[in-house]
Protein backbone atom coordinates (compact mmCIF):
# COMPACT_ATOMS: atom_id res chain seq x y z
CA UNK A 1 0.00 0.00 0.00
CA UNK A 2 1.25 3.48 -0.83
CA UNK A 3 -0.28 6.87 -0.12
CA UNK A 4 -0.28 9.41 -2.96
CA UNK A 5 -0.71 13.18 -2.72
CA UNK A 6 -1.03 15.30 -5.84
CA UNK A 7 -0.24 19.00 -6.14
CA UNK A 8 0.36 21.63 -8.79
CA UNK A 9 -3.09 21.98 -10.30
CA UNK A 10 -4.67 25.33 -11.00
CA UNK A 11 -6.11 27.69 -13.58
CA UNK A 12 -4.12 28.40 -16.73
CA UNK A 13 -4.85 29.95 -20.11
CA UNK A 14 -4.89 27.86 -23.25
CA UNK A 15 -1.36 27.41 -24.55
CA UNK A 16 0.11 27.61 -21.07
CA UNK A 17 1.92 25.05 -18.96
CA UNK A 18 1.56 23.36 -15.58
CA UNK A 19 3.59 20.76 -13.74
CA UNK A 20 1.78 18.31 -11.52
CA UNK A 21 3.57 16.48 -8.74
CA UNK A 22 2.62 13.32 -6.89
CA UNK A 23 4.41 12.55 -3.64
CA UNK A 24 4.33 8.94 -2.49
CA UNK A 25 4.82 7.55 0.97
CA UNK A 26 6.86 4.49 1.80
CA UNK A 27 10.30 3.18 1.03
CA UNK A 28 9.37 1.08 -1.99
CA UNK A 29 8.46 3.88 -4.42
CA UNK A 30 11.10 2.77 -6.91
CA UNK A 31 9.41 -0.62 -7.24
CA UNK A 32 6.09 0.87 -8.39
CA UNK A 33 4.87 1.72 -11.85
CA UNK A 34 3.24 5.15 -11.72
CA UNK A 35 0.54 6.77 -13.78
CA UNK A 36 -1.60 9.82 -14.28
CA UNK A 37 -5.30 9.73 -15.11
CA UNK A 38 -7.91 12.44 -15.51
CA UNK A 39 -11.66 12.81 -15.24
CA UNK A 40 -13.57 15.65 -16.84
CA UNK A 41 -17.10 16.57 -15.70
CA UNK A 42 -19.63 14.08 -16.99
CA UNK A 43 -16.96 11.78 -18.41
CA UNK A 44 -15.26 8.60 -17.31
CA UNK A 45 -11.77 8.63 -15.88
CA UNK A 46 -9.20 8.16 -18.63
CA UNK A 47 -5.54 7.19 -18.86
CA UNK A 48 -3.08 10.03 -19.48
CA UNK A 49 0.45 8.69 -18.99
CA UNK A 50 2.46 6.00 -17.21
CA UNK A 51 6.07 5.36 -16.29
CA UNK A 52 7.55 2.01 -15.32
CA UNK A 53 10.21 1.18 -12.77
CA UNK A 54 12.70 1.25 -15.62
CA UNK A 55 11.39 4.67 -16.76
CA UNK A 56 9.68 3.40 -19.89
CA UNK A 57 6.80 5.73 -20.67
CA UNK A 58 3.46 5.55 -22.43
CA UNK A 59 0.93 8.25 -23.27
CA UNK A 60 -2.61 8.68 -24.41
CA UNK A 61 -2.77 9.83 -28.02
CA UNK A 62 -4.50 13.03 -26.94
CA UNK A 63 -1.47 14.22 -24.94
CA UNK A 64 1.47 12.82 -26.92
CA UNK A 65 4.00 15.52 -27.70
CA UNK A 66 2.51 17.90 -25.12
CA UNK A 67 2.76 16.05 -21.79
CA UNK A 68 5.83 14.41 -20.23
CA UNK A 69 5.81 12.02 -17.29
CA UNK A 70 8.94 11.59 -15.18
CA UNK A 71 9.95 10.28 -11.79
CA UNK A 72 12.50 11.09 -9.11
CA UNK A 73 12.98 8.01 -6.96
CA UNK A 74 15.16 9.90 -4.48
CA UNK A 75 12.20 12.20 -3.76
CA UNK A 76 9.48 9.54 -4.05
CA UNK A 77 7.79 11.79 -6.59
CA UNK A 78 6.33 11.47 -10.06
CA UNK A 79 5.70 14.49 -12.26
CA UNK A 80 3.49 15.38 -15.18
CA UNK A 81 4.74 18.32 -17.22
CA UNK A 82 1.86 19.65 -19.29
CA UNK A 83 2.59 22.07 -22.14
CA UNK A 84 0.41 23.62 -24.83
CA UNK A 85 -2.63 23.10 -22.67
CA UNK A 86 -6.07 23.09 -24.27
CA UNK A 87 -9.51 23.69 -22.76
CA UNK A 88 -10.27 20.00 -23.31
CA UNK A 89 -7.47 19.15 -20.87
CA UNK A 90 -9.65 20.55 -18.08
CA UNK A 91 -10.20 17.76 -15.55
CA UNK A 92 -9.33 16.42 -12.14
CA UNK A 93 -5.97 14.72 -12.48
CA UNK A 94 -5.22 11.63 -10.41
CA UNK A 95 -1.95 9.95 -9.60
CA UNK A 96 -1.87 6.15 -9.43
CA UNK A 97 0.58 3.42 -8.46
CA UNK A 98 0.84 -0.33 -8.74
CA UNK A 99 3.61 -2.90 -8.60
CA UNK A 100 2.34 -4.33 -11.92
CA UNK A 101 2.85 -1.88 -14.84
CA UNK A 102 0.14 -3.41 -17.01
CA UNK A 103 -2.38 -2.77 -14.27
CA UNK A 104 -1.59 0.93 -14.31
CA UNK A 105 -1.96 1.25 -18.08
CA UNK A 106 -5.19 -0.75 -17.92
CA UNK A 107 -6.63 1.75 -15.46
CA UNK A 108 -6.84 -0.67 -12.53
CA UNK A 109 -4.00 0.34 -10.21
CA UNK A 110 -4.30 -0.54 -6.57
CA UNK A 111 -3.43 2.93 -5.27
CA UNK A 112 -4.98 6.28 -6.12
CA UNK A 113 -4.43 9.84 -4.99
CA UNK A 114 -7.22 12.30 -4.17
CA UNK A 115 -6.80 14.32 -7.34
CA UNK A 116 -5.91 17.88 -8.26
CA UNK A 117 -8.02 20.19 -10.43
CA UNK A 118 -6.64 21.55 -13.68
CA UNK A 119 -8.70 24.19 -15.47
CA UNK A 120 -7.68 25.55 -18.87
CA UNK A 121 -9.46 28.69 -20.00
CA UNK A 122 -9.92 29.58 -23.66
Amino acid sequence: QVQLVESGGGLVQAGGSLRLSCAASGRTFSSYAMGWFRQAPGKEREFVAAISRGRSTSYADSVKGRFTISRDNAKNTVYLQMNSLKPEDTAVYYCAADSIPATVVAGRPANWGQGTQVTVSS
